[in-house]
């Protein structure tokens, strides 16, 4: 009887951080060179592919998870002006880093004043995905936007992957500037 309670907790612990990732905060951020004038900018291609590993055997052997951040980020620019480079020098080179890490959370923390009387901390996968994007004749980085959020849950199923790629690269270039 107190097994199957312990289970029973256990198994309702991990659906409920399961839960919490599919809508869990995408925190984001970026840099800008503010000298840039980013209207010069009007082709694009990725870097070298020895650049993308991330240090996580599921997303490195995972042509899905490569070929769906691109295509991201490919649309995203698009529906920006961009274009993908086929022949000429481009303007900008992009890189990507994706890394995936173990985070411990304490569920039940307040937050405003750190207390923590009857917390229950819990450990999640939390990935990062930074873009870089740098300018081919100057060689200098000139804009990285990254996000990081939980991933609990969301390697090991397709439909959720893509969903949360899609999302992040989403929010990442809503920072990316605007070309005038």
């Amino acid at each position: 009887m107190r097994l199957s309670r312990h289970l029973g907790r256990l198994l309702a612990t991990e659906l409920l951080a399961v839960a919490l990732a599919s809508c869990a905060p995408i925190n984001v951020g970026s840099y800008v060179d503010r000298r840039i004038n980013f209207a010069q900018y009007g082709t694009y291609d990725w870097g070298p592919v020895e650049a993308f590993a991330t240090g996580d055997p599921r997303l490195d052997n995972n042509p899905f998870f490569q070929e769906r951040l691109t295509h991201a980020v490919e649309s995203r620019l698009a529906a920006r002006g961009l274009e993908k480079s086929t022949s000429a020098t481009p303007q900008l080179l992009i890189h990507y880093h994706a890394s995936v890490s173990q985070q411990i959370s304490l569920d039940g923390a307040d937050q405003n004043n750190g207390s923590c009387a009857g917390c229950q901390p819990y450990v999640y996968e939390a990935g990062t995905i930074v873009l870089d994007f740098i300018d081919t004749r100057t060689n200098r980085l000139v804009w990285r936007g990254w996000t990081e959020g939980s991933i609990e849950g969301v390697i090991n199923n397709q439909a959720w992957m893509e969903k949360r790629i899609d999302e992040a690269v989403a929010r990442i270039l809503e920072k990316f500037p605007r070309r005038l």
